[in-house]
């Protein structure tokens, strides 16, 4: 197969963070040569199939979105179920299979109580969602079982995305953990995950997975033990290291405690120095392991039929539509976004270029039929800085759009006047609904802060936001007799880092305090961050809610620079 040099890319590939021309041009895209009369003839016609364009899409998006609302709630009912159970001792005996191969220990601890319960309960009350979830996994357990070889794990930790998300790339837990491998925000910016209003990348099966693997591989090398490694990525390295500590001190010399072991494991779980579920966890794993392995011997139907996950990638510029693609691959908007999970409003980020999933065998024909089109006609979005005077009926007429669509994909634009200097998002397709497009109110997992500048109120710093004001007043512990300080730092509770470049994002790990992110914001000041692995200078920059540039200049780096896990960076105060 001929291949293309910097288009197609088959496999795994890491987000390009390279800047590119991508973003629509602010010129008119309809030509200036044309007669007037002519012209707005043509504008009327381009509108008009605009709408239809919608009407479709929405019906069809609309209808996608419905299955899967009920969907996720199906699985968060299951896997909040799970997390609820109470094994007891007087399970009944375990129908072994014969002869599996495993790479984890399975057979030492098949017949343990709690592994019992869990396999019951999957048999039993759980059996329908758990035969979901292993259609589900039919799709994601090849390369998932190949990646974590690749990082000398075993592969058998695959079963691991079982308990945590049922293979679901939607999964959103209650903790604002997301995706498959059920990352929070900081976890994910660790290991090199793109969090953004356009793109989540814990929502996509391979980036997500790949961060898996790496996380989990830092995990066994300071555990030693597979088993030791799945409780701390459930509890926190923190937790399960200290608990270790505490239970080896009880042991002499003579009873040669392995705290490296997978015996140490089901030690902890005996102690009260875990949370019950982290002591059921691995259980539940082995559990879903058993059956997972041999799902027949279980009374679980077949799996047939089920397409791979596709690998298979094309880069396109900034502000791609999936609808063009997916015309481009002769398949639905609906199959694409599938592949694409971790586009938010299904384009592509405008400020770079981007690798978008295709259905296999598809990326040669998407990437010459992309490579044939005029630059401007590939962007299902233009980016357009507001001039002196212009106004939102003026800019619909220029872009041959409705004044309702760009107020309904522009948070706080509301009447017809445009601020001079403000970035205005035009929607250019009629393929992608345009409640799709807009900024997404709420980033799982962030919160940012505000500081307060002379003259302004609670209520308007929520109007602002488009925040309730007494959430803000919550959040923040005020009263109707508050007064703000010029410098005071608001949190904006569930609000997207993107609403505002002056936002400082505070996020939340698995194992952080629960501090109120006020306060969270103030002790990160004046702060050194110890490198870890995988981290990034913008994954950093964005954890600590500063510019690329200071965390740089502060450090006396460039955008060349390797990171190098271990190395103490300054973390600047603003």
């Amino acid at each position: 197969m001929r291949r293309f040099s910097l288009v197609v890319l088959a496999g795994t590939l890491a987000a390009c963070g390279g800047s590119t021309g991508g973003v629509h041009p602010a010129g008119t895209p309809v030509a200036r040569s044309a007669a007037p009369a002519a012209r707005d003839s043509v504008l009327a016609q381009q509108g008009d199939s605009l709408r239809r364009q919608q009407s479709r899409a929405i019906a069809g998006v609309a209808a996608r979105s419905t299955f899967t609302a009920k969907d996720s709630v199906a699985d968060a009912a299951a896997l909040d179920s799970l997390n609820r159970l109470s094994p007891t001792d007087t399970m009944p005996e375990l129908n072994l299979v014969e002869n599996p191969v495993w790479d984890i220990n399975v057979a030492d601890y098949a017949s343990h109580p709690r592994v019992q319960y869990f396999v019951d309960y999957f048999t039993g009350r759980g059996r329908e969602r758990f035969q979901i979830w292993l259609e589900r996994m039919a799709q994601f357990e090849p390369f998932v079982r190949q990646r974590l070889i690749e990082h000398s794990l075993p592969g058998d930790l695959v079963y691991l995305a079982l308990i945590e998300s049922g293979f679901s790339p939607d999964a959103v837990s209650k903790a604002k953990a997301v995706g498959m491998w059920q990352f929070m925000v900081a976890t994910g910016r660790g290991y090199g995950l793109h969090v953004d209003s356009w793109v989540d990348e814990r929502r996509d099966p391979i980036h997500a997975t790949d961060a898996a693997a790496r996380h989990l591989a830092d995990l066994t090398a300071k555990f030693g033990s597979p088993y030791l490694a799945a409780a701390a990525y459930n509890a926190g390295a923190g937790r399960v290291g200290r608990s270790l500590d505490k239970i080896s001190g009880s042991f002499s010399e003579a009873d040669s405690f392995d705290v490296s072991s997978d015996d140490a494991f089901f030690s902890l779980a005996d102690t009260r120095l875990l949370k019950d579920e982290t002591k059921d966890y691995v259980p539940k794993l082995i559990a879903a392991a058993l059956i997972a392995k041999e799902p027949a011997k279980y009374g679980f139907d077949p799996v047939v039929g089920v397409v791979p996950f596709s690998l298979d990638s094309v880069m396109v510029d900034g502000g791609t539509g999936l609808d063009l693609i997916a015309r481009l691959a002769d398949t639905s908007l609906d199959a694409l976004h599938d592949l694409n999970p971790n586009l938010l409003r299904m384009v592509t980020p405008p400020d770079r270029q981007y690798a978008v999933r295709v259905p296999t065998g598809t990326a040669e024909q998407v990437a010459e039929g992309y490579a044939g089109m005029a630059p401007d006609a590939r962007h299902a979005i233009a980016l357009h800085t507001v001039k002196g005077g212009e106004t939102v009926t003026a800019l619909a007429k220029k872009y041959a759009v409705t004044a309702e669509a760009i107020r309904s994909v522009n948070r706080g634009v509301t009447g017809t006047r445009l601020t001079a200097g403000k970035t205005i998002l035009v929607p250019l397709t009629g393929g992608i609904p345009i409640a799709t497009l807009r900024e997404p109110a709420v980033l799982y997992g962030v919160s940012a802060t505000h500081i307060v500048k002379r003259g302004e109120t609670v209520g308007g710093i929520a109007k602002r936001y488009h925040l309730s004001l007494t959430s803000v007043r919550l959040a923040n512990r005020l009263t109707t007799k508050s007064v703000l300080r010029i410098g005071q730092r608001l949190t904006l509770p569930g609000s997207s880092p993107t609403i505002t470049r002056a936002a400082t994002v505070a996020t939340k790990s698995r194992t952080s305090s629960t501090r109120p992110a006020a306060t969270k914001v103030v002790a990160r000041q004046k702060q050194v961050h110890v490198v870890r692995r995988g981290e990034t200078i913008s994954a950093i920059a964005a954890h600590f809610g500063v510019s690329e540039a200071k965390l740089m200049s502060a450090n006396g780096i460039t955008r060349a620079s390797r990171l190098q896990a271990g190395q103490r960076l300054k973390i600047p105060t603003g």
